[in-house]
Parts: C-alpha cells; structure tokens; sequence
C-alpha cells in the first residue's frame, strides 16, 4: 500500500485527523507539537499501567488482574490512537527528532489494539489471563518420585536442572506443560485481535509490525538474522554433537539417538534453551575451572539481597552511580509466602526517571548471579537515558537492552572473582576449555532458541502456520534450528509454545537473539577500550572507568539515534558482527572439532 493511499485511508477512519472538517492543514509546527502532547499523555497513561502491572504480577488475585488490564487496555488503546493520528505526518518534511519521534511511535505500540473498545478490552484481558494462568501454574504428580507434591515452576526448573533419572526429568518436562493447554484458544483470539489492530496501523500483521522496528526494512531485517545465524551455525553444531555424544554415553542408545535431534528433556533447562545444567555430563576431561560459584555462594551465605548488591557494585566500579534507596525498597526478590507472583525476572522502570524496580525470586546459585547482572542492566540502561524524550526513553534496539546486562555478566571471569574474594588466585589458563564449555552451554546453545520463537510468532501472524499447526509447526522449528525433539508424542491437543512465559505474555523475543549476538561485540569493544591484552574470554571490565564511560555514551543515547550509530558509540563499527562469538569461543570450537572427529554432525 502506498504511503498516500495509506495516509488517505487513516484519514477517511479518523475523520478530521489529515486536516478535514475545518481543520488546518499539518504543518512542522504542529507534529512538533502533537508529539510534545502525545508524549506527554502517554507517559502518564504507562506510568499508572506499570504500578498497575507491577501490583499484578507480585500481587495475582482477581483485583490485580482486573486493575491491570483496564489500566493497560486504557495506554494500548490510547497509544494505537496516536499512533494512527501520527499518519496525518506522513509526507512532511520534519526536524530529524520529530520525523523519529513519529516513527517510534507508531512503531512502539506494545499490542496493536482494535479501535472498537469493545475489541481493545477483549485483547487486553485475554493477555492479562493468559499471563495469569502462566504465573499460577504448578503440577501436582500422581506418581513418581514427587507424588503428593505441588510443584511450582521454580521446583520443576530446579528438578530438570538438578536431576539424572529420565523418567522423573520427563515428568516433570509433561507436567509443565499442561499449564498452557487451557490458553491456546486464548491464544488463538489474540492473534486474530492483535492482527486487527496492525493492520489498522497499516501494517499487514503483527509480526510485519515487530520487524519494522530495527531502523530497516522489515525483509531487510529477517535477512540479517539469517546472516547472523550462518555466521554462528557451524559453532553451535559442532556443540550439539558433541553434547549429544556425551548424552548418549549417559543414557544409552534408547533414549539418545547417534545422528538425530537431542530429546528435550535431557538438557538440564524446561525449555532446552540453556544447557549449562548438563556440564557434568559434558565436561572435558582435567578442564575443571577451579570452582563452583553456586556452592561458594553457598558457603559465603549470601541472600537475595547480597546477590543484588554484587550486581550493582560491577556498574558502580565503571563510574555508575548506585541505585536509589526506593529500589531496595520497593523490589520483590524472593517468592512470598502468602500470594502467588510471577517470579519470572524481569527489571522495572515505574515512573522514566529514578523509581526502578526488579522482581525476582532469587536463589543463591550461579545462574540467578549471572542474571541479576542482565536484569541491573536493564535499570542502568533506563536511568541513563532518563533525560531523553519520552519516546527516545528506550535502548538503541531492543536487542541492545538485552545485551547490556549480559556484557557486565561476560566479566564474570576467575580474576573477577579473586578481586570479590571469592577466589584465592585466578585458575589456570590451561583449564579454560571447561570455562569455555560452560559458557557455550549456556551462550551459544541459546542462539538458535533466540531466534526461532519469533519465526514461530511471525508464521502464526501471517495466517503461514494455521491455528490448527501451532503445536506441529512449533516442533518442526525447534528441530530445524536446534536438532531438538519432543521426548514423547505431542499433538495438537498441546500448546508447548504458551509453556513459555514470554509467549503468552506477549513479549517479543528476536531481542534476545540480538543482544546474544550484541553482547560479545559490546565486549570486544569494552575490553579493548579497558586495555585488556588478555583472550578476549579472560578480560573482565571491572573497575575501568574508561570501558564505563565508552558503555555510558551509547546507553544515554537511548532511542534517539539509529540503532549502528548507538552499535559505532560502543564497538567503533555500524554492523552487528557475530565474529566476536567466533574470536570468544576460538579454543573451544579447536577442541570440539578433534572431539567430534570421527561422530557424526548435525541431525
């Protein structure tokens, strides 16, 4: 459709909105000032929607629920409307920061709502039920070993995490997912909604809507995320042979096959998305790294709130200021006694300017150290851009939010430990094929979970995966991308894919990807700016001011500039390059091919 028809159209739906009616014609000054306005009504709209969310997802009762999906029903609609009104611009010649401004704006809306009310309550309580019955579930086996328990998803996290009994880690792997079946017609209605609302925008579906966030054409950018994963595709399958060789030899021929896909419940995580539960099964042989954080956390007897405060003393060695005494306030850390929450981490920016927030039901382990460090990144980044406009108070691309975290957490390194007084002295460098193996079990096995859940999503929006496939398509994905299988049959009786929260809470997901690429060229360029001459994987940022005000420059920029601008600020380059996965993971990627000699690849 072209951009004047387009234009024509909006304004036969929203009557005077193009100058009609008496109305004067739109000029500069007054997109100047229709975006001061709309910006300002937005920020009040999603400031009470975020208290409102907030209450929701600590505090799950009927109340909440209803609280939060009027509140968000309200800023989505209103926000579509802008956004729609916006078009009335389209065509004029702008200041470079109100075109953008605009461009945002019709592009950030969260879950493009029906302009019918009574459609846009529809879509928002649908959403806010399905996030609901996500953050309730629990299993309660009638056999087995956990017979006469409830388990909450922490407890099945944990057990899949923990455990090497097959038949215990497949019932659990079952148990889970009866919590989205419930949903999927759900489901299906927040499609079609959803799909509605785009295509009032102008868009032909939600998923084209997503894709055109990235400062690029939408086909132009699911290009870059084929190149991307050609970049890094020949590192993750040497991985998933020889993980799947170490399976086999655990637990036999029958379970894991010699050439296929990997069973998805043998790979220590619910989602098979991280497999670093299976390094002891994995591990190479004399590559002990030399310690175990989860049991020096352990022994040292930190609690949720010592966990935090290591993830915020990384950000203030680079030159950060701490965070507010209202974050240690009003933060939710561990799961309460008393009510149901949604314990899935996330971090919080309640008001744009200082009242951040992160919820989590923290446990004393390695895993939640390293993603205290991700969810903090996502605080800085929000208070750093602070004094941006409104619309420009979000990261360069979403991907970007999503790495910052997780380049702090890159620092992680023995000789940070030792500056922690964990460690006495850093291990032995002649170790560091097992540092590197666990980090690839949690890094590189990500990647092609990061970038199929979005494929799924965009099919299901096309109408290309019918409401009748969600269940089959979703398994030929998972199997395309990363040679995992169902361990029992499943059908369309099932909803796997609402298994994952960030499905039915409508998140989207290909950002995780990104920042699994952007991180490691973040900390390429941080370590360089930091003076490291050390493996890239030995270098550890913390305590350089330097590498923090490099880091700083681009977090401040928020949105306000295109995305390889922000990428230039921090990596001196205007191109997201995954060759820094590649010069990361160098000696390990040497080591698995001399495994894998002889083992068949791929699947």
């Amino acid at each position: 459709m072209s951009r004047a028809i387009f234009a024509a159209l909006a304004c036969f739906a929203l009557l005077a909105a193009c100058g009609g009616g008496g109305e004067a014609q739109p000029t500069p000054e007054s997109a100047k000032a229709f975006v001061e306005s709309a910006s300002a009504e937005l920020e009040e709209l999603y400031m009470d929607a975020e208290r409102a969310s907030w209450l929701q997802a600590t505090y799950i009762v009927y109340d909440s629920q209803v609280l939060s999906s009027k509140l968000l029903e309200k800023a989505y609609s209103r926000h579509t409307a802008l956004a729609k009104e916006a078009v009335k611009f389209d065509g004029l010649e702008l200041p470079e920061d109100v075109a953008r401004q605009l461009k945002i704006l019709k592009l950030s809306v969260p879950m493009p709502t029906p302009a019918d009310p009574a459609l846009s309550k529809e879509l928002a309580d649908i959403v806010t039920g399905m996030e609901a019955a996500y953050g309730k579930g629990e299993y309660c086996p009638d056999s087995g070993k956990n017979k006469g328990k409830c388990l909450a998803d922490t407890d099945m996290i944990r057990i899949l995490a923990e455990s090497r009994d097959p038949d215990e880690m497949l019932d659990v792997w079952q148990g889970w997912r009866r919590v989205s079946p419930p949903f999927r017609n759900d489901y299906n209605r927040f499609v079609e909604l959803s799909n509605q609302g785009a295509r009032e925008l102008g868009f032909k579906d939600t998923g084209a809507l997503w894709r055109s966030g990235y400062d690029m054409p939408p086909d132009e950018f699911a290009a870059e995320l084929d190149r991307l994963w050609e970049q890094v595709k020949p590192l993750y399958v040497s991985l998933h042979a020889y993980v799947r060789t170490q399976l086999r030899k655990k637990y036999g021929d029958s379970v894991v096959p010699a050439d296929g896909p990997i069973p998805a419940h043998l790979l220590g995580n619910m989602w098979s998305q991280s497999w670093e539960n299976v390094y002891p099964l994995v591990a190479p042989a004399n590559a002990d790294p030399g310690y175990d954080l989860t049991k020096i956390l352990e022994k040292r007897k930190v609690d949720a709130r010592g966990m935090v405060r290591y993830g915020e003393a990384f950000f203030t060695s680079l030159g950060f200021k701490p965070l507010p005494d209202t974050f240690w306030e009003r933060s939710l850390f561990t799961r309460p006694r008393d009510r149901d929450v949604v314990c899935h981490a996330s971090a919080w920016d309640i008001d744009g300017l200082d009242d951040l927030r992160l919820k989590m039901c923290i446990e004393a382990n390695a895993e939640d150290f390293t993603t205290i460090h991700h969810e903090l990144g996502h605080n800085f980044y929000q208070r750093a851009y602070k004094e941006q406009p409104w619309l420009f108070k979000g990261s360069a691309n979403d991907g970007f939010h999503e790495a910052v975290g997780d380049t702090i957490a890159l620092s992680i390194t023995p000789e940070y430990l030792v500056r922690l007084g964990f460690l006495d002295k850093p291990t032995d460098p002649s170790k560091d094929v097992g540092l590197l193996m666990q980090r690839a079990l949690e890094k590189v096995a990500f990647l092609p979970f990061g970038l199929l859940i979005d494929q799924w999503r965009w099919k299901v929006f096309s109408g290309e995966i019918s409401p009748e496939q969600l269940n089959a398509a979703w398994w030929e994905l998972r199997e395309k991308y990363q040679g995992i299988a169902a361990p029992i049959a499943r059908s369309e009786a099932d909803f796997d894919p609402g298994a994952k929260y960030h499905v039915p809470a409508n998140v989207p997901y290909t950002r995780y990807f990104l920042a699994h690429i952007l991180q490691f060229q973040f900390h390429r360029g941080l370590a360089q700016a930091a003076g490291c001459d050390k493996p890239l994987h030995r270098c550890s940022i913390y305590e350089s001011e330097a590498a923090g005000q490099k880091l700083n420059a681009m977090l401040e920029m928020g949105q306000s500039r295109p995305w390889p601008e922000a990428l230039e600020a921090i990596d001196g380059r205007r191109e997201m390059d995954a060759t820094a996965i590649l010069d990361y993971f160098a000696p390990l990627q040497s080591w698995l091919d001399e495994q894998n000699q002889g083992q068949p690849t791929g699947w």
